[in-house]
C-alpha cells in the first residue's frame, strides 16, 4: 500500500475532500443548502468551501427547500452541476415534489434532449434526542422513483468516490449519509478518484450466511460478523451501498452458496429496501434457500427521544448475531461466550452516542 492509500481520513472528511476535488475541477459545480457556510460546515463536510469559492460556489439558502431546489433543477437543465446539501433527510421532504415531478422526469419526459445532473445530499441523525422528526432514514422513499440514482456510502473512500461519481453523472443522485457514519475511518487514496454508482460489493466471505446491510448497519453487521466467526459461522457480508439501480447479482450469488439470507435495514422493516432484497432473492433463488429470509430493522412506530426507549429501537450486532444463529441453526452453547463478550464490551459504551467526539445533532 503506498503513502497515498495509507491516508486515514474520517467519512466527513472525505466528503469535505469530495466536493472540494470537484469544484476546483469542474467551475459548473456550485453548492447550495442551509448551513454550508455556517462555521460547523454541516458537520465539517462543507469547511473552507465558502472561503476558498465564495458566494457564488457555496450559496447559503432559507428555510424554503421546495424553491431552492426548483432553482438548482432549472440551473442543472441549464447546464450547471448543483450539490445541495440537507442537513437531515427530513427537511428535504419539504422538497420531494421537485425532485420527484422535475429532477426524475425531466430525461424521460425531454426523450433525453435534457438532463438533470443534480446530486442531494441528506443526512440520516441519530443521538441525543433527535426523536420523531428529526432522525428518519427514508431511503426506501427514494429508491422507490424511476429516474433517480440513490446511494448510500459506509466507508470513507467509498463516500469520496461515490460523491466525485455523481457530480460527474448526468442525472439527479441522492447521497443519503448516516450522521454515525461520519466518524468512520478509512484509507482514502488522495486526488481525483470514482467509485461506480452501480452494484453491492462483498466487505467480507463467508459460507454459512449471507448478511445484507445498508449504511450504518454495515458496520454494526460487520462487528456482528467477528463474533460470529468466533462461534465457527462464517458470514458473507455486502455492502448494499447503491440503491437504485438496484443490482442484485452478488446478492443472488451468495444466497445460492449459502442458502440463509439477513437483510440489515437502517430504515423501516416494513416497506423498506430489504422487502425489495428478499422479494427479488425469492424470486431468482428461492431453490436455493434452506430457511425463510430474516429482515432487521426499525420497529412500526416513530424514533422515541428517551435514551431508556432507543435501547431496543435500532438493530444492533447483538441483534444481528441472534438473528443469524437462528437462520443457522447453531448450537446455543456456541454462541453464548463470545455473544456474552461482546455484550459486556458494549455494555461500557455510552448509549445512543456514537463517538467521544459527538457535541449533539447539529
Amino acid at each position: 500500500m503506498s503513502m497515498a492509500e495509507a491516508r486515514i481520513l474520517t467519512v466527513a472528511e472525505a466528503i469535505r475532500e469530495a466536493t472540494d476535488i470537484a469544484m476546483e475541477h469542474d467551475p459548473r459545480i456550485f453548492v447550495m443548502g442551509e448551513g454550508v457556510s455556517d462555521p460547523k460546515a454541516i458537520f465539517g463536510t462543507t469547511a473552507g468551501l465558502a472561503e476558498r469559492y465564495g458566494a457564488a460556489r457555496v450559496m447559503e439558502m432559507p428555510i424554503a427547500e421546495n424553491g431552492f431546489t426548483g432553482i438548482a433543477i432549472g440551473a442543472a437543465i441549464m447546464g450547471r452541476r448543483p450539490l445541495i446539501v440537507h442537513q437531515r433527510v427530513d427537511f428535504a421532504l419539504l422538497s420531494l415534489e421537485q425532485l420527484f415531478n422535475n429532477a426524475a422526469k425531466t430525461c424521460y419526459v425531454t426523450g433525453g434532449h435534457h438532463t438533470v445532473p443534480l446530486v442531494v445530499r441528506m443526512i440520516v441523525g441519530r443521538g441525543w434526542g433527535q426523536g420523531p422528526a428529526h432522525s428518519q432514514s427514508l431511503e426506501a422513499l427514494f429508491a422507490m422513483v424511476p429516474g433517480l440514482k440513490v446511494v448510500m456510502p459506509t466507508t470513507a473512500r467509498e463516500a469520496k468516490g461515490q460523491l466525485i461519481a455523481a457530480l460527474e453523472d448526468p442525472n439527479p443522485v441522492i447521497m443519503i449519509e448516516h450522521r454515525w457514519v461520519h466518524y468512520a475511518t478509512g484509507h482514502v487514496p488522495e486526488g481525483h478518484y470514482t467509485v461506480p454508482l452501480d452494484g453491492p460489493r462483498r466487505v467480507r466471505e463467508g459460507g454459512d450466511v449471507t448478511i445484507v446491510a445498508t449504511s450504518y448497519m454495515l458496520l454494526e453487521a460487520l462487528r456482528a460478523a467477528e463474533t460470529l466467526n468466533k462461534a465457527g459461522i462464517g458470514a458473507d457480508v455486502i455492502d448494499l451501498a447503491v440503491l437504485r439501480p438496484f443490482e442484485p447479482d452478488l446478492i443472488i450469488e451468495s444466497v445460492r452458496r449459502t442458502g440463509r439470507l439477513l437483510f440489515i435495514d437502517t430504515g423501516f422493516r416494513q416497506f423498506g429496501i430489504g422487502a425489495e432484497v428478499v422479494a427479488t432473492v425469492v424470486e431468482q433463488a428461492f431453490g436455493s434457500l434452506v430457511r425463510p429470509p430474516v429482515r432487521l430493522g426499525l420497529p412500526e412506530h416513530p424514533t422515541p427521544s428517551s435514551r431508556a426507549l432507543l435501547a431496543d429501537f435500532y438493530p444492533t450486532a447483538l441483534s444481528i448475531i441472534d438473528a443469524a444463529a437462528a437462520l443457522t441453526e447453531v448450537e446455543p452453547e456456541r454462541i453464548a461466550v463470545p455473544r456474552a463478550a461482546l455484550a459486556a464490551e458494549l455494555a461500557k459504551l455510552p448509549v445512543d452516542v456514537p463517538h467521544p467526539t459527538f457535541r449533539g445533532p447539529f
